[in-house]
């Protein structure tokens, strides 16, 4: 038995070299080093019990891919967008928002920090978020 993961990933500008990296556990399931059109990720995990983390990594943003005006306010940027993260074709929605952690450093510009994610990566680093399987028994739990 499987559970089915999906999601669908996508850019805000295709001529910016963004990459993604998704990761569940130490394994990688998804390595692309620029995302110019729309990824439909899905993968099959083992329904067993199990404890996860699932990660999205965004890599390959540069200062070049964030437009600011003269009072430095940001006019354009490029940015990655994860959407419809479901499991076993159940969205998550809510249960995503709250739970996965954006862990960033403002492209090397900051300290780390770790952050609510809202759907959008705007800054290379990793949204994480845990579950468990079987994945009714966490749905239920989360939902």
């Amino acid at each position: 038995m499987t559970a089915l993961i999906s999601c669908s990933i996508n850019t805000t500008d295709a001529s910016a070299k963004l990459g993604i990296e998704v990761w569940l556990n130490d394994q990688q399931l998804l390595n692309q080093d620029h995302v110019s059109e729309l990824i439909e990720f899905k993968y099959d995990l083992p329904d067993e019990d199990a404890e996860h983390e699932l990660r999205f990594v965004m890599k390959n943003k540069t200062v070049e891919h964030t437009k600011v005006d003269e009072q430095g306010n940001i006019i354009a940027d490029a940015c990655l967008i994860i959407t419809e993260l479901a499991f076993d074709e159940i969205e998550l929605k809510q249960i995503f928002i709250d739970q996965a952690v954006y862990t960033h450093d403002f492209n090397g510009t900051q300290e780390i920090i770790q952050t609510k994610f809202y759907g959008e990566m705007g800054c290379n680093g990793t949204v994480s978020i845990k579950f468990t399987t079987p994945i009714y028994l966490w749905l239920l739990e989360n939902m």
